[in-house]
């Protein structure tokens, strides 16, 4: 499995291919104010608005730092219901592109963030993989993405 790996803080973390839409520049966003603070804003995409996750601080570690390789990987969420949508997340230390063997995957033990599943290690240590489909809760969800809005 192809992952793109990023940091949150200084560890790793790998998010699948599959679900990567583009990965752009850091870009300025609106604030959206009375959102949880690891909404860390909204950004124009071809005219078309799409709200950004600040991975660093869902992680409950402070904002990702605006370096040359932090990033927006927009991706596609599927909420619960089915319905698509463009979410950018905010990537901090963005390496590539690795290829992990889903053979040697394995939980982590630790069920402290949903969003954040199996792990598997390298040479370079540990990859925990991102999973998009845990990654905003029910109330989150529904502020960012109200019935009806499938993009």
């Amino acid at each position: 499995m192809k992952v793109l790996l990023f940091h949150i803080g200084r560890d790793r973390y790998g998010l699948p291919l599959a679900g990567i839409v583009r990965v752009l520049p850091l870009l300025e966003l609106k604030q959206l104010p009375l959102t949880p603070d690891y909404v860390a804003g909204l950004m124009d995409l071809h005219g078309a608005p799409v709200p950004v996750i600040d991975l660093s601080r869902l992680a409950g570690l402070p904002a990702a730092a605006a370096q040359f390789d932090t990033r927006i990987v927009i991706v596609d969420y599927r909420a619960p219901d089915g319905a698509a949508h463009a979410l950018g997340l905010m990537a901090s230390q963005v390496r590539g592109i690795a290829d992990i063997d889903p053979q040697k995957l394995d939980d982590s033990g630790v069920a402290t963030a949903p969003f954040l599943g199996q792990v598997a290690s390298d040479a370079d240590g540990i990859v925990q993989l991102v999973e998009l489909e845990h990654l905003l809760p029910p109330d989150v969800r529904a502020l960012l993405f109200p019935a009806g809005s499938a993009a």
